[in-house]
């Protein structure tokens, strides 16, 4: 290095993160054949509505469909780059997820996020809870996807070193496989 400034791309910390504001996430994603039979073949779903086009043929929808769960999976990727990357410690859960409408083969996906609520945690210093709305919408503006996801987040302080002690004698991860927030 000679002494140039580096800018590191990294999502927003808990402190950034300003509840009511759409957080618009681009590109978008258009959605190819390849996309949905990969997705849908990796993970074991056989599901003849995204994987057979003449029996889809014959489905109320016309034709093959891309497969919910790669909907899902992209419309919360779209939102990393932006809002969660290096800032997230953990994703708590997703709730209130729907498909309104198809998404199919050569639609373009974008999704938009808006911070619901955010809280700093009762149990962890340093950290606080937000919670998302994700909105996935075809090229058209048609709504084909909603989440609502919580995240486990960095205050910026704690993320840089900074971060307040737990209580000694605390029973915070006491229990494998449990987190308290």
């Amino acid at each position: 290095m000679t002494g140039r400034r580096v800018i590191e791309q990294r999502g927003l910390y808990f402190d950034e993160l300003d509840e009511d504001v759409v957080y618009a996430h681009r590109p978008g994603r258009t959605v190819t054949e390849a996309d949905n039979v990969l997705f849908t073949t990796l993970t074991m779903n056989n599901q003849a509505l995204h994987l057979d086009a003449a029996w889809s043929a014959g489905q109320p929808f016309g034709q093959r469909l891309v497969n919910s769960m790669f909907t899902l999976s992209t419309v919360v990727g779209q939102s990393v780059s932006q809002l969660t990357q290096g800032t997230i410690i953990a994703q708590l859960g997703l709730t209130d997820v729907s498909f309104p409408h198809p998404l199919y083969h050569g639609d373009t996906l974008y999704t938009e996020t808006v911070i619901t609520r955010k809280r700093l945690s009762e149990s962890r210093p340093g950290q606080g809870i937000v919670t998302m709305q994700h909105t996935g919408r075809n090229q058209d503006g048609t709504v084909v996807a909603l989440a609502t996801r919580s995240c486990l987040m960095w205050t910026r302080d704690a993320h840089a070193g900074r971060p307040a002690e737990p209580e000694k004698g605390s029973e915070e991860g006491s229990e494998k496989g449990t987190m308290t927030v």
